[in-house]
Formats: structure tokens, C-alpha cells, sequence
């Protein structure tokens, strides 16, 4: 896939789009840039996950998940599901799941 070219050409609502379009993938990429929240999000990529579990697989304090989980919601990446006393939690979208694909790539795998 090619990446857009802006140049003197570009008209006006084209420039317009291309910053809507650059302030959402900021936002994206902000939300995604604290290593608890990457976390999460590399947990909740095989399921749902309560906040109790996702407690223990961080091996954080329920009010740290919690945060972090709130501005997950906030920017629209993972969605909430009440069972009970009990909040589950699943990525909303594929984004995110597409997103740490590449960062694994980059970052993680070792071949």
C-alpha cells in the first residue's frame, strides 16, 4: 500500500482529511504508548478477560488496570461487558489486535 504524497496540488479538503485523519491516529498511537496499556491490549488479543485477571497477569494494583483500562475506553479500543459484580473486557476492534501485529514484529520476534 502507498502512502499518500502531500505536495502544492493537494487540494484543500484532501489537506483537511489527511489532518483529521493524522489527529485519530495520534490519538491512537497515545493511547497505545504506555507499556500497561500495551499490555493489556497484548492480553485481551487471545479473549475477553475480567479485571480481576487481568490483575493478576499484570501483577498490578485493581485502581492501575483500572485506569488504564478507562483510557483504553476513552480512545474506543477495548469495550466493556458487566456479568454480575464482574467487568470483562474485549478489544473493540481489530485496530489494536493489527497494531501490536506490527509491534511484535518490530519489537518482538527474535527470527
Amino acid at each position: 500500500m502507498a502512502l499518500p504524497q502531500l505536495s502544492q496540488e493537494t487540494s484543500p479538503e484532501n489537506f483537511d482529511k489527511m489532518v483529521e485523519n493524522a489527529t485519530h491516529a495520534a490519538n491512537f498511537l497515545k493511547a497505545i504508548s504506555h507499556e500497561g496499556r500495551l499490555m493489556i491490549l497484548c492480553h485481551l488479543v487471545s479473549g475477553e478477560k475480567s479485571v480481576t485477571e487481568l490483575e493478576e497477569l499484570l501483577s498490578a494494583r485493581q485502581a492501575a488496570v483500572s485506569q488504564q483500562l478507562s483510557r483504553l475506553r476513552l480512545e474506543g479500543l477495548v469495550t466493556p461487558r458487566r456479568e454480575g459484580k464482574a467487568i470483562f473486557y474485549r478489544l473493540a476492534d481489530e485496530r489494536p489486535r493489527r497494531m501490536l501485529e506490527v509491534v511484535y514484529e518490530l519489537f518482538c520476534n527474535e527470527e
